[in-house]
Parts: structure tokens; C-alpha cells; sequence
């Protein structure tokens, strides 16, 4: 029996046309939750079985839940025939990629960590990301562009110069990166990943899941459920309400070469609690830790986090892209994948 791949990801044209260029024509690649439930009953109804790949680099965590919510609507006989892998990437070889894309550009040159604008926590995590490229680099100046926010690519490279740099190169943290056309001072050191790279790490996912389905019947749907758990942050609603605390898991990188192996691993853990004494108050504690090695550009056995465990929580329904109807279903409703998303 074979297997039909499915890269799910963004459905903006810089984005796909990104995808399209790495990955080749035995993939099949989805934008929304509709277009991944019709591929995946196509397969299945002809006999193939099949392996989702949310084709994150990192930045996007719900980008996995959302796939995992979405793969909810297909019957049981469809659900037995496909697996659900880990992440393309996680921010660990985001890191690692970056750092071999590093290593090739002068001393003397400023390096600018650049990708599409997010959310805030992934737009913050872009400035972690790149503070950890720099960590232990030969690189004085490392700072971080927003395409379509702030700082974007313009004022990242002014921040270089400021800083002493005759010049940025850019180091795309994203699939679609254009080159810098127009910006002096700046040049581009991508792409990130060349189609040869990519190819690799998708066939490691593929074979990753369908070892972990061998071995113990995982099809990686249900851990995937809580991909972007901790995607936020610690909030209370005043002197009568609970606290709710979210943690994130702190690691470590290192790249060593573009012909290395990789292998990724984060942990974390986190509690919160609340404590009403007349008024009412409350506390959030949470702390996690972790390790990740990533080795260079031509990684196609890296790892990323495996984390389990039971997850028992509601799952509310995400805005749907407009014109979009639910998807027919059995058991829970599921949230499909928003087709406007652009892979990061």
C-alpha cells in the first residue's frame, strides 16, 4: 500500500509558490481544512493510506492543532488509514537552520532574522529565535525584520547600520522570504532550506509517523490536539476570579554542520493556582526546560518534541474563513485548518 503525503500549510500565493519550490509533485499540498479533508477521502477511497504534515517551521504551533481537529471529521475507517506527523519544524530547527545559513556570511555583516508578521507571541518567539542564532555566533549584530510589521525589513537594516554593520543579510525564518530587492545595504542569504534539505526532512516526518503507528498504534492525532496549549500567556480577571498560568520550555541549540543529523527534544511543565481570601487573589507559577540540537541545513532525521499525555479539555470551535461551512462529521466537531493561514 502506498502512501499519499499531504503538506498542509498557508494558502497565500508567496506562500504556496514557497512551498512549490522545495517540495516536489508527489506531495500534495492543502491550504484549508476543507481542501484536507477532500484529499485525504480521496485517498483513502482509493486505497492509499496517508500522512498529514503541518509544514510549520515553528512559529505556528496551532497551525498542528488545527490540522489535528480537522482530521476529527473523517470516519473511522478513514481515520485508520491516516497518520497525523509531527511538525515540519520546530523553532529548535528553525534555529539550526538559521545557524548553518550564518555560517556563510562574513564577519563583518549584520545578520537579519527575518519573516512574515504573526501574532504577538509568534512575533516575540521570532526575537528569541534570533537571539539564540547569535548565541555563541561570530556575529556582532544579529537583529529581527517583520515583513508587514515592525521592525520591518527598512528599519531592521538602519538597526544594523546604527550598530556599527556596513550591511544585514538576510536570513529567512519563514517560507516566503522575498530577497530584499530595493533595500540598501541589505542582501539575502537564503532560502532557508534547499529542495533537497526539505525533501529529507519531509520523508523523516513520513517515516518518523509511520514508525510510531507500527510500534504503538499512535496516529499522532490526539497528542496533537494541544499543539498550541501554551500559545500565550498568563492572565487573571480580577480579585474574584482564578488564575490561569502558562509556561514555556526554555532549550538549548546547537548546529554543527550541514551533512550532521538532528534531533530536537523540549519538555516543559507549568501549574497555576488561585487562592480567594476575602477580596480574592491569586498566583501562576509555571517553569518548563529543555534541550534541542539541531544540525544544519540537510537535517532529514531531526526530531522534534514528543510530548504526551491526556488531554481532556474542551476544544472550542476557531473562526472560520467567511463562505466556509462546517465540514460533515462524526464524534466532535472539529476546527478546520483557516485557509488564510501562511506557513511560518
Amino acid at each position: 500500500m502506498t502512501d499519499r503525503v499531504i503538506a498542509v500549510g498557508g494558502h497565500e500565493s508567496d506562500g504556496a509558490a514557497a512551498l512549490a519550490g522545495v517540495l516536489g509533485p508527489e506531495v500534495t499540498r492543502v491550504g484549508g481544512g476543507r481542501e484536507l479533508v477532500r484529499e485525504v477521502r480521496s485517498a483513502r477511497a482509493a486505497g492509499e493510506r496517508v500522512c498529514v504534515v503541518p509544514m510549520t517551521l515553528g512559529r505556528d504551533p496551532s497551525l498542528v492543532a488545527d490540522a489535528a481537529r480537522t482530521l476529527l471529521a473523517l470516519d473511522a475507517g478513514e481515520r485508520a488509514g491516516t497518520l497525523l506527523a509531527e511538525p515540519f519544524g520546530t523553532t529548535a530547527h528553525l534555529v539550526g537552520w538559521l545557524r548553518t545559513l550564518a555560517n556563510r556570511v562574513p564577519d563583518d555583516r549584520a545578520l537579519l532574522v527575518t519573516a512574515p508578521s504573526g501574532d504577538p507571541f509568534s512575533d516575540a518567539d521570532l526575537f528569541r529565535t534570533a537571539r539564540l542564532v547569535g548565541q555563541y555566533g561570530r556575529h556582532r549584530v544579529v537583529e529581527v525584520a517583520l515583513l508587514g510589521g515592525a521592525p520591518d525589513l527598512a528599519e531592521g537594516v538602519w538597526r544594523c547600520r546604527a550598530l556599527g554593520a556596513p550591511g544585514a543579510v538576510v536570513l529567512p525564518a519563514a517560507w516566503a522570504v522575498p530577497e530584499p530587492a530595493g533595500v540598501a545595504h541589505a542582501e539575502y542569504g537564503g532560502p532557508l532550506l534547499s529542495a533537497s534539505a526539505a525533501a529529507g526532512v519531509l520523508a523523516s516526518r513520513v517515516r518518523q509517523a509511520r514508525e510510531r503507528y507500527e510500534r504503538s498504534g499512535d496516529d499522532g492525532v490526539d497528542r496533537a490536539l494541544a499543539a498550541d496549549h501554551d500559545h500565550g500567556h498568563a492572565h487573571s480577571h480580577g480579585p474574584d476570579d482564578h488564575g490561569h498560568g502558562h509556561s514555556h520550555g526554555h532549550g538549548h541549540a546547537h548546529s554543527h554542520g550541514p551533512d550532521d543529523h538532528g534531533h530536537g527534544h523540549s519538555h516543559g511543565h507549568g501549574h497555576a493556582h488561585s487562592h480567594a481570601h476575602g477580596h480574592g487573589h491569586s498566583h501562576g507559577h509555571g517553569h518548563g526546560h529543555g534541550h534541542s540540537h539541531s544540525h544544519g541545513a540537510d537535517d532529514g532525521h531531526g526530531h522534534g518534541p514528543d510530548g504526551g499525555g491526556d488531554h481532556h479539555r474542551a476544544l472550542s470551535p476557531a473562526p472560520r474563513t467567511a463562505g466556509e461551512s462546517p465540514v460533515e462529521h462524526q464524534g466532535s466537531a472539529p476546527d478546520l485548518v483557516p485557509s488564510h493561514r501562511s506557513p511560518r
